[in-house]
């Protein structure tokens, strides 16, 4: 056959990218609506999934007007090197590679080599191990509970935890701030 025209490449492209831009909020979708140990299974089952997730979501990122994670490097380099950070949902280890702080980079699958591949509920961590917990646009599960009781779990006595999420992933902001206080948390900056 013949190679396509200019403006049939050009609609085909388009196509595909509206494809991949529907399974992204199709899977966006299942990891707000399932367990992390669910979404561990379907990354495991469907591999290209995960690429496709963290490709929508690289795209999505970029028409804001900041990344938060940028946000949360220039805390930490702020902070004494010596703190050690442990990165839940970490995907491409932005944090890890641009911080001189020890960090545990934790996801469900490995877009790095920094990558510990685990359910962000169970990391394998010792307790009170880590001086700052980080969940950047990773808040995902209907088991939310269980995976910030692991970060309390890990982090030291007066430790920091930071999330950074899009407000309309919460119903209702203040009854969040109030479900990470009955957790031990205390807000200090919103």
């Amino acid at each position: 056959g013949a190679a396509p025209s200019g403006r049939s490449a050009a609609l085909r492209a388009r196509m595909e990218e509206r494809l991949l831009a529907a399974r992204f909020r199709y899977i966006n979708q299942q990891l707000y609506t399932s367990t992390s140990r669910e979404a561990a299974q379907l990354f495991q089952t469907d591999p290209e999934a995960f690429e496709i997730y963290h490709r929508g979501f690289a795209q999505q990122v970029g028409r804001w007007p900041e990344n938060p994670v940028h946000r949360i490097i220039r805390y930490l380099r702020r902070r004494p090197a010596s703190l050690v950070v442990a990165d839940f949902g970490c995907g491409d280890c932005k944090i890890a590679s641009s911080v001189r702080n020890k960090v545990h980079s934790f996801d469900l699958v490995p877009l790095s080599p920094l990558v510990t591949v685990c359910d962000m509920a169970k990391v394998p961590l010792v307790d009170e191990s880590v001086d700052i917990a980080v969940f950047c646009l990773a808040l995902m599960g209907t088991n939310l509970q269980e995976i910030l009781e692991e970060a309390n779990r890990v982090l030291k006595q007066g430790g920091t935890l930071m999330v950074a999420e899009v407000a309309s992933r919460f119903e209702d902001i203040r009854a969040f701030v109030n479900a990470m206080a009955q957790l031990g948390f205390k807000s200090v900056s919103k």
